[in-house]
């Protein structure tokens, strides 16, 4: 037990806030580690696990940890702001911030479309459409899982073009549609699937954001709909009007 030295006029949660602080901005914790349990800063500090909850509290307001329910207490990794607006572009936003983006393709298929995906396309269900699904990342990150659904007679050669290009922007500029812009988006939180966490590397106990936008072309036909998952503990969303 190393115990600390109380200073006159400073509470000692305080005092334990402002050392776990120096720890981890000297680096003795790294982004995304898991911090000790409160039984054993209690030990560290020799004061009762009270204190260091109202300490960890702290560092919880101030954004340097987050604590994950039957998990632990984790240091806050760092934040990709991910800006939705007229014109939303994964690879444009990363490089803007100075981030260096990569995508990675789950799957590239041509499908049926389910009830959302015909709604939100203003489709007949069961017609075809083409599916990307790809994993976005940010510095090496995963930081989003993308589905982005197209009418396929409206983008024959889609698939190819993606492939070759890894980028949706691209791809639909090599097949004749130059230009798209976001005609709306909603968010929702909720629990990730198994899978989805997996893909993310992120606990079950960690929600996703996740957004249904609808695209459109210059003509204002609806040419995407898109369904997103983004890791809430690496991602803030901001909404530009």
């Amino acid at each position: 037990m190393v115990g600390i030295e109380q200073e006159p006029g400073v509470a000692v949660w305080r005092q334990i806030s402002q050392t776990l602080h120096s720890d981890i901005s000297s680096g003795g914790y790294q982004p995304g580690e898991k911090m000790p349990t409160e039984v054993m800063l209690s030990r560290r500090f020799g004061v009762n696990r009270h204190t260091v909850r109202r300490a960890i509290s702290d560092l919880v307001d101030q954004g340097l940890v987050r604590v994950e329910q039957g998990r632990g207490t984790f240091v806050a990794e760092d934040v990709v702001e991910f800006v939705v607006g007229e014109r939303t572009r994964f690879t444009e936003l990363m490089t803007t911030q100075q981030r260096t983006p990569g995508t990675r393709l789950i799957r590239a298929i041509e499908l049926p479309a389910e009830e959302m995906i015909a709604v939100n396309l203003k489709l007949r269900i069961g017609t075809k459409v083409v599916l990307i699904e790809r994993l976005g990342e940010a510095d090496g990150r995963a930081i989003s899982i993308g589905s982005h659904y197209f009418p396929a007679r409206r983008v024959p050669g889609l698939i190819a073009a993606f492939e070759e290009r890894s980028s949706i922007t691209k791809a639909l500029s090599d097949i004749g549609i130059s230009d798209y812009v976001r005609l709306s988006t909603r968010v929702r939180s909720r629990q990730a699937t198994s899978e989805e966490a997996k893909l993310l590397k992120i606990s079950l106990a960690t929600p996703v954001l996740e957004t249904l936008s609808i695209n459109c072309d210059s003509n204002g036909k609806r040419i995407e709909f898109g369904v997103s998952r983004f890791a809430s503990n690496r991602v803030e969303l901001r909404f530009d009007t």
